[in-house]
This record gives C-alpha cells, structure tokens and sequence, in this order.
C-alpha cells in the first residue's frame, strides 16, 4: 500500500511525502472527521494538465491506476489500495493521468 501527502512546498511546487504506517502513527486506530464522500468513476480531462486539488482531501485508488506528476518530473503510479492526502491547495499542482480509474474522495474540510 502506498501512503502519501501531496503538499505544496515553499517553492509553489508540488512534493510527494510518505505518511508513517508503523504500529506508532497516529493516523490508524484513530477517528478522523469528514465532510464528505464522494466515489468517482467517469474521466475528468481537465485532470490531466496542472491543477491543483480544490480542497484537503483523502485519495483512495479503488480500481486502476492513476500517474500523478509534479513539478520536477516526478511521476508516482497510485493502484488499488493506495492512497494519498491531496493538499496542494495552492501553487503549481500536479497532473494526473487515469487508467481506468475508480476512486474515493474522503472531504476533511
């Protein structure tokens, strides 16, 4: 499983940031608060160029895959199973680019 934050850093860029999955990390076995769940299936083309996400939100690849590129050529194939905190709120973005891709978005605020 892969388990990331996509941040935007101090240079307006877009960075990948693997979460903690030890036994220790405060992200499982804990509550979390949402606003809403939304599951999307259909292909979105505006994904595919720079954007940023629209708010802090959870990630979660049920089926396909999706190739999400940042700023300094990074690209990070997501699966079944994976998921990443989208905050990137601000800056660049980042691009994405699906493979028959089903996925979950968990709204934090």
């Amino acid at each position: 499983m892969k388990f990331y934050r996509l941040y935007t850093g101090d240079d307006g860029q877009s960075h990948f940031e693997p979460l903690d999955t030890s036994d220790a990390s405060k992200l499982f076995n804990t509550v979390h608060s949402v606003k809403g769940l939304l599951f999307r299936k259909e292909f979105a083309p505006h994904i595919l160029n720079w954007h940023r996400a629209p708010r802090r939100r959870w990630v979660i690849t049920l089926s396909g895959t999706v190739d999400i590129g940042i700023g300094d050529g990074t690209t990070m194939t997501f699966g079944p199973g994976d998921l990443f905190l989208a905050e990137d709120v601000t800056g660049q973005g980042h691009t994405a680019t699906p493979h028959n891709w089903v996925r979950a978005y968990v709204h934090i605020e």
